[in-house]
């Protein structure tokens, strides 16, 4: 015999800068339907936010006035409503009151807002990842704990007791797109094709920088010096300076933090298995949290605790 169905209980968001993600969730918790698209932020401002919103609710027959929780760019400052930031030191359990209510429509809509570091030395601001800390904090208890967000600007947070201490912010992916186009690295990465974590090279290159960050610059130029006179191919070249850039990275978040302080990974797909092997070669054993499940687990957590769901 078939389980029946739950019934709709609300829709959760994540919307991007350049994506749009959107779950229609039942009384059960069980995803009922999905939506993916490349409708982020920059197409919705175009486009309109709740006509965007609007089309897929209806693509997967959402009941009318149904609530909807958003976390994401479209809370940002030139997104759909600003939503803007609690400062750090937070309490995770904090952020869904926080959320802002989407006004001049019958739908509760509420878009939750993002973290701030107000530290003259170092400020910093995050915006979605709040939402997946969220919900990998029931995965990682009491304590203290760094956790690890890659992409194209990475974030790394402190977390202790189920609040953010601090956080930090790595242009690594950025700095990786640059470097390998617009300096003279690029004529050593011609033609190069995708790297994987097992890379030899880039593995390597981790361990160097993890062990002396100060020569990040030298052992970026090595990288061309390598392909000249070492033999270095395409792909190595590549590699290296991944695991150069990655592994200074992984050095600047460690010296935040005690020695032995828990990690844990919080990604999906390709960069997670690169990243899983640049930790292991700084000889890091994480808890690894999937970030799709992440989003969807603080989204629901958020929905509960605004509408006791």
């Amino acid at each position: 015999m078939t389980a029946p169905v739950s019934a709709p209980a609300y829709v959760a968001v994540d919307w991007g800068t350049s994506s749009f993600r959107l779950w229609l969730i039942g009384t059960d918790g069980v995803v009922l339907a999905e939506r993916r698209s490349g409708e982020g932020m920059t197409t919705a401002a175009r486009t309109g936010f709740a006509e965007v919103l609007q089309s897929h609710l209806a693509a997967v027959s959402a009941p009318a006035g149904l609530p909807v929780l958003v976390c994401g760019m479209a809370g940002a400052r030139q997104g759909w409503v600003e939503a803007g930031y609690l400062d750090t030191p937070a309490a995770l359990a904090d952020i869904p009151a926080a959320a802002v209510r989407v006004p001049g429509l019958p739908a509760d809509i509420r878009i939750l807002p993002g973290l701030a570091q107000r530290d003259a030395a170092a400020p910093d601001v995050m915006r979605g990842e709040e939402t997946q800390l969220l919900g990998a904090a029931a995965e990682l208890g009491d304590g203290d704990h760094l956790v690890c967000m890659p992409g194209t600007h990475s974030k790394w947070v402190r977390l202790s007791g189920g609040r953010v201490t601090g956080f930090s912010t790595f242009m690594t992916g950025e700095l990786f797109e640059a470097i390998a186009t617009h300096t003279i690295l690029s004529h050593a990465l011609a033609d190069a094709g995708a790297i994987a974590g097992g890379n030899d090279a880039f593995r390597a290159a981790v361990a160097r920088m993890v062990a002396n960050p100060a020569l990040a610059t030298s052992q970026m130029f090595s990288v061309r010096a390598g392909s000249l006179i070492a033999g270095l191919s395409p792909v190595d070249a590549k590699a290296r300076l991944s695991g150069t850039l990655i592994g200074l990275e992984i050095a600047g978040a460690l010296s935040l933090v005690a020695e032995g302080t828990p990690v844990t990974l919080v990604v999906s797909g390709g960069l997670g298995a690169l990243y899983e092997k640049a930790l292991a070669a700084a000889g890091l054993s994480p808890v690894v949290v999937d970030a799709d499940a992440a989003v969807r687990k603080g989204l629901a957590a958020g929905a509960k605790a605004l509408w006791s769901l």
